[in-house]
């Protein structure tokens, strides 16, 4: 399963903190357009049927089926910029 470091937990938990948004808002990875190997990230109010669902400390990840498939030993990290633009990575293995 794809394990989140503490840096993707703060970033998405920020990115979803809106008090406009449903309390279930996360972020949705999903396969690229075609087959294609990139992966598509999208801010979600909820997951959709058969996604895959990672929850840590209030961060939530919805995976599309073959996106969680692509990430099951993957970790996902995040970092915020000096301008402020978020950047998503994913490493082999999982966060320690």
């Amino acid at each position: 399963m794809l394990t989140l470091t503490s840096g993707a937990v703060q970033v998405i938990r920020n990115v979803t903190a809106n008090p406009e948004l449903p309390p279930e808002t996360g972020i949705r990875i999903e396969s690229g357009i075609d087959g294609s190997d990139a992966l598509r990230l999208s801010v979600a109010s909820a997951p959709e049927a058969g996604d895959q669902v990672v929850e840590e400390e209030g961060a939530k990840v919805y995976l599309e089926p073959s996106a969680a498939q692509l990430l099951d030993d993957k970790t996902l990290d995040a970092q915020v910029d000096p301008q402020g633009d978020v950047a998503f990575t994913i490493a082999e293995g999982t966060a320690t």
